[in-house]
C-alpha cells in the first residue's frame, strides 16, 4: 500500500522524502500514517522497478536534497496497485479500499468503475461471511454485537461503492 500512496502523491507533483511523508499524512492520516523507515526502502524499490527518478540537487543552504518524481512506467504502476485484486484479509480490506478510492482519481472512468465493482464484490462476499458467522453463533453476546456492527459498516463501504458507480455513470 506504501508504494500505492507514494506513487499518488508524487502523480501530482514532484518531492522530496520530506515531502512525500507530509503528503501522505496530510491527505490519509486518519488511515495511516507511514514513517520514513516504511517510505525509505519503497521509493528505493519504486526506483529500483524505473516507477520513480531522482534528481539530486543542493539546496540554497548547501545541502544535498533528493526529488523524486513518478515516471510513464510509474503512472501505470499506479493504476495497476489501484486496479489490483483485494486479496487482503478483512481485517485489512476497509483500510485499503478507502486509500484506493481516495486515489481513483488517477483512473479513467472505465477503469473507476472497475475498481468500484471488484471492491464491491469483494466486500459483499465479506458481508456474507460475515452473515454466516452470525447464523452459527446466536448465543453469544459479545461476538454477535462486533458482527452486527461489522455488517453495518459493509453496509455503509457498499452504499458509498454504489454511490461511486451512479456518479462515474452520469
Amino acid at each position: 500500500m506504501i508504494e500505492l500512496l507514494i506513487l499518488y502523491e508524487l502523480s501530482k507533483k514532484v518531492l522530496t522524502m520530506y515531502g512525500i511523508s507530509k503528503e501522505i499524512r496530510l491527505m490519509f492520516a486518519v488511515l495511516t500514517t507511514p514513517s520514513y523507515g516504511t517510505i525509505k526502502p519503497a521509493l528505493n524499490r519504486l526506483e529500483k522497478g524505473g516507477f520513480v527518478k531522482t534528481q539530486k540537487t543542493m539546496t540554497s543552504g548547501g545541502r544535498p536534497s533528493t526529488y523524486y518524481s513518478i515516471t510513464a512506467a510509474g503512472q501505470e504502476e499506479l493504476k495497476a496497485l489501484l486496479l489490483a485484486h483485494p486479496n487482503e484479509n478483512p481485517v485489512q480490506f476497509l483500510t485499503s479500499s478507502r486509500i484506493k478510492l481516495a486515489c481513483a482519481d488517477v483512473l479513467s472512468k472505465d477503469e473507476q468503475m472497475v475498481l468500484f465493482r471488484v471492491l464491491r464484490i469483494k466486500a459483499e462476499n465479506i458481508m456474507l461471511d460475515t452473515k454466516n458467522i452470525l447464523s452459527k453463533n446466536k448465543s453469544e453476546f459479545y461476538p454477535k454485537l462486533v458482527f452486527d456492527n461489522l455488517m453495518c459498516e459493509y453496509r455503509n463501504f457498499i452504499s458509498l461503492l454504489e454511490g461511486f458507480e451512479n456518479a462515474c455513470k452520469n
